[in-house]
């Protein structure tokens, strides 16, 4: 057991972790494992996820937004990021699904983007294949190309 002296002490470092950055609750769990004891670790993220601190649909949300601000991704890509930041799949998938209009829109400028970037080193076809091994999707692929 633990005292809430221990609880509140640990549960602020958390905290300034979390502020300075929007974290997964996976991401958390990863930093403090070794240092904050596991059930004192459990309690503290349960209150922050009460709290509306970690909120991984929100991360998920923000995270995308970000990735469409700043970069060229497939829906593939997009996908395998959020992956690797230990997120639910099938949240992700959820996301995924609901904003698939939007997506897509995204992945064929993107798409159109590299085409454009590639088109005076590459030929059409090697441009095609290149954004096929990135997981664009063929129809995006076909409509970018044709802008």
């Amino acid at each position: 057991m633990y005292t809430i002296e221990e609880f509140d002490k640990e549960k602020t470092k958390v905290l300034k972790y979390i502020i300075y950055k929007k974290r997964s609750e996976q991401e958390v769990r990863k930093k403090f494992a070794g240092s904050i004891e596991e059930n004192l670790l459990e309690d503290i993220i349960e209150y922050l996820k009460q709290a509306k601190y970690i909120n991984d649909k929100e991360y998920i949300q923000k995270t995308v937004n970000n990735f469409i601000a700043l970069k060229n991704l497939s829906i593939k890509e997009i996908r395998y990021k959020l992956l690797a930041k230990g997120l639910n799949k099938s949240e992700i998938e959820d996301y995924i699904y609901e904003n698939k209009e939007e997506l897509e829109n995204y992945e064929t400028k993107s798409a159109e983007n590299l085409i454009y970037k590639k088109a005076s080193s590459m030929e059409q076809d090697e441009i095609k294949e290149y954004l096929l091994k990135k997981g664009y999707q063929i129809d995006n692929i076909n409509k970018a190309m044709e802008e």
